[in-house]
């Protein structure tokens, strides 16, 4: 729920005014609610009224809402949903890597595709990550680099109070760059597509509906104080990346903080991709698909596509955002309402089919617009 995206919230605040403040609570709790409601998903009840766990992943809800048209159809819609956004994720973290890279060190004569490829080198241990406790463990030093990185900024920032002024915030007259706003904040909470796989690895999975209460609302507060704060400091001249306001000997620390960040974020989702790859096509019965060779060659096809695809398809920036319009928008908001729907229609007071209606028509208009604004952009780059 701390990703890159953080680091562009005082942009989006700088196109959102007061609005965007308001957006970043109102995707917290939206985000939270399809959370809860996708793993509600999961759970039948026996006959004894006691909820019962009779599905274990996304694609589990997707097949059991479409069983009447076919029996896997759903589960396969969503597996190729989950694996173009997780792919475009761990893509994003390659080029990101070599873009600081480059940015680090601007006198080595190394193009940015370069560094990329170096950044991929320190990726190879991927292919033998087997357990999300290992990816657990990396993710945690992933957390810990990403609050110094904030801390970094924010110290600055306090430093620069005498030029604070609360009439750099104002509300936002430019719809385009609201539309750009909307979608940094809401992606900025995605997490749908770990949640099933999280629960069930829960220890308790009782206290599940408590810690996704915790955690939005604890990242709702620092993003809120982040981009606030950072905003304050350099109102009209922030960049879109944050840290690139900072003074040169502070970018230098924070670049490789965020190198650091970016390497360690790459594992989760490159183990989720890979996952749900092996799963689908262990499904055949095959006796090699179970052996580890084959699940060593999956995630080794995989690390090699993400490198190919960061460093050899132009305007790759433009792509991804129009494809995270249409899956992030997608598995945040449209599958989990209309799942959640779906399969517990007859149970649901009236306030919860209006509240699930109301996030699913939110969902398609964020989803349309984002999809209008990556296609202007990226016939702007082509036209």
């Amino acid at each position: 729920l701390q990703g890159v995206f953080v680091l562009g919230l005082p942009y989006a605040l700088l196109h959102s005014g007061y609005s965007g403040l308001f957006l970043i609570m109102l995707a917290a709790a939206l985000c939270c609610y399809t959370g809860k409601i996708l793993i509600a998903c999961l759970y039948e009840e026996n006959e004894d009224g006691q909820l019962v766990r009779v599905r274990d992943t996304y694609e589990d809800i997707a097949n059991a809402c479409c069983k009447k048209l076919s029996p896997r159809l759903g589960g396969i819609v969503v597996s190729v949903t989950q694996v173009m956004e997780l792919l475009m994720t761990c893509i994003l973290y390659l080029v990101v890597s070599g873009n600081l890279l480059s940015h680090s060190f601007p006198s080595v004569p190394v193009t940015e595709r370069t560094w990329s490829v170096i950044a991929f080198v320190t990726l190879l241990p991927c292919v033998f990550i087997k357990t999300l406790k290992t990816v657990s463990k990396l993710s945690q030093l992933c957390s810990l680099v990403h609050f110094i990185i904030l801390l970094v900024v924010m110290t600055y920032c306090l430093t620069q109070t005498q030029q604070w002024s609360w009439a750099k915030l104002r509300l936002s007259t430019e719809f385009e760059g609201f539309l750009v706003s909307v979608g940094v904040i809401i992606f900025s909470y995605t997490s749908q597509i770990f949640l099933p796989t999280l629960e069930g690895n829960m220890k308790n999975p009782g206290e599940f509906r408590c810690m996704l209460n915790w955690t939005h609302f604890l990242a709702c507060v620092l993003k809120t104080t982040f981009a606030l704060t950072a905003f304050l400091t350099w109102g009209e001249d922030t960049k879109e990346v944050i840290t690139d306001n900072l003074p040169s000997f502070l970018q230098a620390l924070v670049n490789l903080c965020l190198l650091s960040k970016a390497l360690l974020s790459y594992p989760l989702p490159f183990f989720a991709a890979t996952e749900v790859v092996h799963v689908c096509i262990s499904r055949g019965n095959h006796p090699n698909y179970s052996s580890p060779l084959f699940a060593l060659g999956v995630r080794g096809s995989f690390l090699l596509l993400t490198l190919l695809m960061a460093t050899f398809i132009p305007h790759f920036a433009l792509l991804m955002g129009l494809t995270g319009s249409v899956t992030g928008a997608a598995m945040t908001f449209l599958l989990p309402s209309l799942f959640h729907l779906n399969l517990k229609w007859r149970n649901l007071s009236c306030l919860e089919k209006c509240a699930d209606v109301s996030v699913f028509i939110l969902g398609f208009l964020c989803s349309l617009a984002g999809i209008v604004c990556s296609i202007k952009g990226l016939l702007e780059v082509f036209g």
